[in-house]
C-alpha cells in the first residue's frame, strides 16, 4: 500500500484441455463470489487467447523512457471478465531477457511494486543496471513487468485533471473545527464524482480479482505453464488473490512487506492500522535524527525533534513555505522517512537546510512542479487508481460518524498521518460504482510453498498481515527482519534474506522453520 505526497484530496469456454496453440495449464480454483462460473470460463477463454497469439515484443515507444535490450508489447483482456467476448483493454508489459544459458533459464518472474496504482515497468531495468542483489535470479528468469488495468499504458484512468490534482498549498489535513471537516468532505465527494464522470466505465471491474485474472493472461501470453512472482506491498495482497483464485498455476512466489489479508482488514480497518504503524516508525525517525544531532541540529532528544515539527508545521499553515508548501506539502515530503530508510538522511539534511537558511530546497522537495506535466499525469493517474481500487474491492463506511469516531479517536495518540489518510479514502464512502465483498484468501489445491519477507517495524504493511498470510497460505515460510521497518525488504542489502530468496527463486525450496533475521545496517547521517 502506498501514500501519495498529493493530498487531495485514489463466451464460454468447454472445461479442461485450452484450445489449441495455448499453454496447458490446470483449471483454476473457483470462489464463489469472486470466480464464478462465467469469470472463470472468461479467464480461461482470454489465457487462451493469449497463449495463442503471444506477445509482439518490440522496442519499447520512446516517450515510454524505456531501452533497449528491454523490450515492450500488449496482452489483451476482457474489461470484464463475465463477458469475455465485450469491451477488450490493453495491458503494457516489457521484459529484459534472462542473462543466463539455456540450461539455467526458468521462466519470467513477472513484478508488481504495489500501490494500488503502481506501475511494475521499471523492473527489468534491475537487470540493465546490472543490480547486485538480483544477479542470480536474472540468470534463471526473464524479469517481465506490467502495467496493471487502469495504471500508466494500461487503459489509464483519472478523476480530476492533472493540474489541478497537483496544485498546493491544500488545506491542512488536521481539522480544527467541524468547517474544515465539511469542506474536506465536499472536497473527498467531489473526487468520488470525478472519479465516476472521467472512468466510469472502469471503476466497476477495477478490482484486485480482476488484476489477478490478468496476471493469469499474462502468464499465458507469455507462454508460461505457471506463474513465478514477486510483489511488493499492494503487491502482496495481489499475489495472495491470485494464489487463492490460481493455485495450481503458481510455480514460485515472493511477496514482500505483506497487506494483511483477512476479509475485514480490506481496506477500512488496514488504513486505520496504517495510521498507528506510520507513528511507530516516525518516533523511530526521530530518534535517529536525535541521536545524530551533530549532524542535523534539530534536536537532540526525540521530544525536541517533534516539538521542532510541529513549530514548523504551524508556520507553514499560518504562511505556506514560499507560498505553496502548507501542513499536506510537508507531510506529503515527511511521510517518505517512515516509510523508507533510504529517506531518512535525505529527510533530516532538506529539514537541517531550511532551518539553516535554504528555503528553496524544501521548496523544490516539498512543492508540485507545475511544468512536469508527464509526471503530474503519472501522479493523478496513481492516486485515481489507488481509490478505485480499494473502493472496488471492498464496502466502505457510509455514514460520517463512523469515520469522524475512528479517526478523531485515532488522532489523540498517532496523530502524524491518521487525518491525512482519512481524508485520501473518504471518497469510498461516496463510491457509486459497485462494491464488492473482499476474497476469502487462503490454500487451494495445488499452490506450492509462497516465501514471504516481512520487517517488524514496516509502517505501510505493519507485521501482523504477514504472520495472518502465513497462517492463511499453508507450507509458506516467513522471514522476519526483526527491529528493521523499512518498506520492501528484498531490495535491501541483507545477506540473512537476500540469499534465501535467491535461493527461494532457483531451487524453489525454503528453511525448514520460520527465519528470524537481524535487521539491515541503520542508514548513516
Amino acid at each position: 500500500m502506498r501514500r501519495t505526497a498529493a493530498l487531495g484530496s485514489a463466451g464460454a469456454l468447454i472445461a479442461g484441455t485450452l484450445i489449441a496453440g495455448a499453454i496447458a495449464a490446470p483449471a483454476a480454483t473457483a470462489d464463489g463470489r469472486h470466480h464464478n462460473g462465467s469469470e472463470a470460463r472468461g479467464v480461461q477463454l482470454a489465457a487462451a487467447r493469449a497463449a495463442r497469439s503471444g506477445i509482439d515484443w518490440a522496442d519499447c515507444p520512446a516517450d515510454w523512457a524505456i531501452s533497449a535490450p528491454i523490450q515492450c508489447g500488449w496482452v489483451t483482456v476482457p474489461l470484464d471478465y463475465a463477458r469475455p467476448d465485450g469491451k477488450q483493454i490493453k495491458i503494457a508489459v516489457d521484459r529484459h531477457v534472462s542473462t543466463g544459458t539455456s540450461s539455467e533459464r526458468q521462466g519470467a518472474l513477472i513484478y508488481n511494486p504495489g500501490g494500488p496504482g503502481g506501475s511494475g515497468m521499471a523492473f527489468p531495468k534491475r537487470i540493465l543496471t546490472k543490480n547486485p542483489l538480483w544477479a542470480n535470479a536474472a540468470k534463471a528468469y526473464d524479469f517481465v513487468g506490467f502495467d496493471p488495468r487502469g495504471v500508466g499504458h494500461s487503459a489509464p484512468i483519472s478523476c480530476i485533471d492533472p493540474q489541478e490534482f497537483v496544485k498546493a498549498p491544500k488545506a491542512d489535513p488536521v481539522p480544527d473545527s467541524e468547517a474544515d471537516k465539511r469542506a474536506q468532505r465536499k472536497l473527498a465527494a467531489e473526487y468520488a464524482d470525478g472519479c465516476a464522470e472521467r472512468s466510469g466505465e472502469m471503476l466497476p471491474h477495477m478490482t484486485t480479482p480482476n488484476t489477478a485474472r490478468d496476471l493469469d493472461v499474462i502468464r499465458a501470453a507469455l507462454g508460461e505453464e505457471k506463474l513465478n512472482y514477486l510483489g511488493v506491498s499492494y503487491g502482496t495482497y495481489l499475489g495472495a488473490v491470485y494464489g487463492t483464485l490460481f493455485p495450481s498455476h503458481v510455480r514460485r512466489m515472493v511477496v514482500d512487506s505483506v497487506v494483511n489479508p483477512a476479509k475485514d482488514n480490506i481496506w477500512y480497518q488496514a488504513n486505520l492500522n496504517q495510521d498507528v504503524a506510520f507513528q511507530m516508525r516516525w518516533n523511530d525517525w526521530k530518534a535517529w535524527v536525535a541521536a545524530n544531532d551533530s549532524v542535523f541540529h534539530i534536536g537532540d532528544t526525540p521530544q525536541k525533534v517533534e516539538e521542532e515539527w510541529l513549530k514548523l508545521r504551524e508556520a507553514a499553515k499560518k504562511s505556506p513555505i514560499g507560498g505553496v508548501v502548507g501542513p499536506a506539502e510537508l507531510i506529503g515530503f515527511f511521510q517518505s522517512a517512515p516509510y523508507y530508510d533510504s529517506a531518512w538522511a535525505p529527510t533530516a539534511r532538506t529539514w537541517s537546510a531550511y532551518r539553516a537558511g535554504d528555503t528553496q530546497a524544501l521548496i523544490d522537495a516539498a512543492a508540485p512542479d507545475l511544468s512536469d506535466t508527464a509526471g503530474n499525469i503519472r501522479s493523478e493517474n496513481s492516486n485515481a487508481v489507488y481509490t478505485a481500487v480499494e473502493c472496488a474491492d471492498a464496502k466502505w463506511p457510509t455514514n460520517w460518524r463512523t469515520w469522524d469516531r475512528d479517526n478523531t479517536r485515532l488522532h489523540k495518540d498517532y496523530p502524524f498521518m491518521t487525518w491525512a489518510n482519512a481524508w485520501m479514502n473518504l471518497p469510498c464512502a461516496t463510491w457509486g460504482a459497485k462494491q464488492q465483498t473482499p476474497l476469502n484468501v487462503r490454500t487451494g489445491k495445488g499452490l506450492p510453498p509462497v516465501l514471504i519477507v516481512q520487517s517488524t517495524r514496516d509502517a505501510a504493511t505493519p507485521y501482523e498481515g504477514a504472520v495472518e498470510l502465513h497462517k492463511r497460505f499453508s507450507g509458506s515460510r516467513l522471514i522476519t527482519e526483526e527491529g528493521a521497518g523499512s518498506h520492501g525488504v528484498t531490495g535491501l542489502v541483507n545477506p540473512c534474506i537476500n540469499e534465501r530468496v535467491d535461493n527461494y527463486l532457483l531451487t524453489g525450496k525454503t528453511d525448514r522453520h520460520d527465519v528470524t533475521c537481524a535487521p539491515h545496517a541503520t542508514p548513516k547521517p
